[in-house]
């Protein structure tokens, strides 16, 4: 596709932003290529740019208010704001998080042994979540980086759960819907338990047999929520459809765009995420900067295009918990983020790679933007859980997240 370079005065609503005049590490665009939705998208670029390359031919926008989030059925209702600070939502966070991952386990223990889904506890364990994402979802969000390898699959039913409903929070979706797609996130890989555990603990790469009987998850996570008291049809498809894509790629049915419902585009997205930000049995974790280049990429292919968009934009490149190395070599873990400059965050500084750290600190890197820093305090890279010996979980054990 051809690109025009034109000065930001000709930039329009509906323009698909696909090149900057600068680097992108230096704005709080997430990455070359944004689609302008709004005057104060335009307002931003003019901030950073004077010149940027658009798309030549791109298909028309429409407005969110008239086609809902990705040209169906999700209407946005509401624009939430936060109703405390992240620091105060921090200690109610860590107890819906433990609370929460105590009872996914048990409920996937239940199912692994022959039983059915605990239709209201599950409900009960993602409404607490809502809560805590409608006060802040910043501090439940930083839980969700705190990972043991060994409980994956709860760990990561629960986080596609939390990720899920802060990215409804951000579509503007109604608490209601938030409950409903925060159900499907929490079920969508409870097929799993059907699958023998000596193939989903694999470590070696999968034979073709082998990856058949993990993909039949979706089949079992469909028959499993179907003969489930109280589960939603909603969720019933999201655990059968999550590994469609909209190129029909997927499986199982090789659905295109057109037969996926949005709560599964949405899933798919966020199960794509978490999984490639953790470590699994059979692979490592990569930083969520480059899982979310992958998304990019794989934008309008693997994944609904506006969707994928939207999702970089709520995630941001350093969302909390993020383990992050500044130029200057200073490592810190993300507490808290720029909504504004999304590339200066708020964070705790846990080690220097130059010298021995005195003591922890907190530094609000949106002060390089007012001067009051240089530029060696912005982010060189991020970085995943465990780099230079340093683990996100031994620092919620410590209680740090709440002192700042």
């Amino acid at each position: 596709m051809s690109t025009i370079k034109i000065h930001i005065s000709e930039l329009k609503i509906g323009m698909f932003v696909s090149k900057l005049d600068r680097d992108w590490q230096e704005t709080p665009f997430l990455m070359q290529g944004f689609m302008i939705e709004s005057l104060d998208d335009i307002d931003t670029v003019a901030e950073f740019s004077q010149y940027v390359w658009i798309d030549a031919v791109r298909d028309e926008w429409i407005p969110p208010e008239q086609r809902g989030v990705s040209g169906s059925a999700i209407p946005k209702v509401k624009t939430y704001i936060n109703k405390i600070e992240a620091q105060k939502e921090h200690q109610a966070a860590l107890g819906v998080f433990r609370e929460a991952k105590k009872l996914t386990k048990t409920l996937l223990d239940d199912v692994r042994l022959g039983g059915v889904v605990n239709t209201e506890q599950a409900k009960a364990t993602v409404k607490d979540c809502v809560s805590s994402i409608l006060r802040n979802a910043d501090a439940l969000i930083w839980m969700s980086k705190m990972r043991n390898e060994d409980e994956y699959t709860a760990e990561h039913c629960l986080n596609v759960c939390i990720l899920a409903i802060a990215f409804g929070r951000h579509l503007g979706m109604s608490e209601a819907e938030l409950e409903k797609l925060g159900l499907c996130g929490l079920l969508h890989d409870v097929g799993k338990m059907r699958v023998p555990p000596q193939i989903l603990n694999k470590r070696e790469e999968l034979s073709e047999k082998e990856f058949n009987i993990i993909k039949a998850h979706t089949v079992h996570g469909r028959n499993l929520l179907m003969s489930s008291p109280g589960v939603p049809n909603s969720t019933v498809d999201v655990a059968y459809s999550h590994h469609e894509r909209v190129d029909g790629s997927g499986y199982p049915r090789k659905l295109k765009a057109s037969g996926i419902s949005d709560f599964a585009r949405i899933i798919g997205i966020v199960d794509a995420y978490d999984a490639m930000t953790g470590d699994r049995c059979y692979s490592r974790a990569i930083p969520g900067t480059e899982a979310l280049k992958r998304i990019f990429h794989d934008r309008g292919t693997h994944f609904d295009e506006r969707l994928a968009l939207e999702f970089i934009k709520c995630v941001g490149l350093y969302p909390p918990g993020s383990l992050v190395e500044l130029v200057n070599g200073l490592v810190g873990i993300v507490l808290e983020s720029n909504h504004k400059y999304r590339h200066l965050p708020k964070i705790i500084v846990v080690k220097d790679l130059n010298k021995p750290l005195d003591k922890e600190r907190i530094i609000n890197l949106n002060e390089v933007e007012q001067k009051n820093l240089d530029k060696s305090f912005l982010i060189k890279r991020a970085l995943c859980d465990g780099s230079y010996g340093i683990r996100i979980r031994e620092y919620r054990e410590r209680g740090l997240a709440f002192t700042y």
